[in-house]
């Protein structure tokens, strides 16, 4: 079985080995370049993970200031990395190879911003590299999965991991929200079981052990539910004006 179009939540990945022994199959494209990373068929895959470029696919993480600070690219089958690294690296999602599109149609200048020098798509997409497991892994969307608070950047998917293990959470999306103070803060927006009551500083001390400090929800809305797309999908930009209005 194949997890794919929408970050995989771990708890789901778990909860599908415990019913069926098998492990998803976790993978990364997108429509403009087709499939680029995959776990192997063969190999351990780890939960959250969606593997390592596929045969022809070349990949770059870009830094803040557009410096390349990884590339990584798959020859004939074999992976290879720039150079070692001994710590997780994260950086924008650049990709590379046959599969990648050439152009929108008709549409110069949207074709021309999504490209880097060199012929790199950005996929707008924060990615970290681990060295531990020899793994990729996505973290989000820059645009509205990467919060900014206090000067750290925090992931919104891996918030969201950790808040559907609560059980007395549903669904779940995390977003950013203004803030004077901090740039931004962390908003849980959440569906709870059975209409259960949750409150924030119940949900803060349940986390406070599993997410950093900086990562707890500074704000909790709870809703009757969390609209999605066809793709299953969450319009975070949609719900966030909605919720926070």
């Amino acid at each position: 079985m194949v997890s794919g179009s929408a970050p995989l939540p771990v708890p789901l990945y778990e909860k599908w080995l415990e019913i069926t022994g098998h492990k998803l199959l976790e993978r990364y494209g997108m429509t403009e370049i087709g499939m680029a990373l995959s776990n192997e068929y063969d190999s351990d895959r780890a939960p959250g993970y969606v593997g390592v470029p596929l045969p022809g696919v070349s990949i770059r993480l870009l830094s803040e200031n557009n410096s390349t600070i990884l590339e990584c690219k798959n020859k004939d089958g074999v992976v290879v990395l720039d150079k070692a690294y001994d710590t997780d690296t994260k950086g924008e999602l650049l990709v590379k190879g046959e599969g990648v599109f050439k152009q929108y149609f008709n549409k110069p200048e949207a074709t021309r911003k999504e490209f880097a020098e060199g012929n790199w798509f950005k996929t707008g997409d924060i990615c970290e590299y681990c060295p531990k497991n020899n793994k990729f892994r996505i973290l989000g969307r820059s645009s509205v999965d990467i919060i900014k608070s206090g000067g750290y950047k925090i992931s919104a998917l891996q918030i969201e991991t950790v808040l559907l293990a609560h059980p007395d959470i549903e669904e779940c999306a995390v977003v950013g929200i203004d803030d004077e103070v901090w740039g931004e803060v962390v908003a849980a927006i959440v569906v709870t079981r059975s209409g259960t009551d949750l409150t924030l500083d119940e949900l803060r001390k349940w986390a406070k052990d599993k997410i950093p400090k900086y990562s707890l929800p500074a704000t909790l809305r709870v809703v009757g539910e969390i609209p999605r797309n066809a793709m299953g999908k969450v319009n975070k930009k949609e719900l966030k004006k909605s919720v926070f209005p």
